[in-house]
């Protein structure tokens, strides 16, 4: 039995988009489930006293940092990009090896600071990569399946071939 082929192309901006809308929403339930679990720990609102604040701040840095990365470096697909059918691959094709994951999230920091504009090349180029994608050496794809090509077909056996006892 042949298996269908898989063929990449590069995820455009928009898909890329609303992989990462899905993924904020994520993070902000998280967010939001770390703010009740500190309220009802400490006994405090969370948005009252400021080490409460940067311990949260410190948490969700954290759990950002290795969902990113994590998620990348094992399958190249955050939870966002899973849902949009994306993912991100290094120069061989496979997910990025630990260290451009860690070099990707990083760079994030450099696409959004010159007011997103790293972010905005991946709408920009033709290989729709954006500048943290330049800097890892990764680039995000979108795999698009080709069903396997018919089987040669056999002879169809006539209607009395059937009906007969096999010897």
């Amino acid at each position: 039995m042949i298996a269908s082929v898989i063929v990449t192309k590069p995820a455009g901006f928009w898909v890329r988009v609303v992989a990462a809308l899905l993924d904020f929403a994520l993070l902000w339930l998280v967010n939001l489930s770390f703010r009740v679990i500190a309220a009802r720990v400490w006994r405090v609102e969370p948005d009252s006293p400021l080490g409460v604040q940067g311990t949260l701040a410190l948490c969700m840095f954290f759990f950002v940092a290795l969902y990113t990365i994590l998620l990348h470096a094992l399958e190249g697909q955050t939870i966002g990009k899973l849902v949009v059918g994306v993912r991100v691959v290094g120069a061989d094709g496979e997910p990025p090896a630990i260290g451009a994951c860690v070099l990707r999230f990083f760079a994030y920091a450099a696409s959004a600071l010159p007011l997103g504009l790293g972010f905005v090349m991946a709408g920009l180029r033709t290989d729709r990569r954006a500048l943290h994608d330049l800097l890892a050496g990764t680039r995000v794809e979108r795999a698009v399946r080709v069903p396997p090509p018919p089987p040669a077909s056999e002879p169809a056996p006539e209607p009395e071939e059937m009906l007969r006892p096999s010897e």
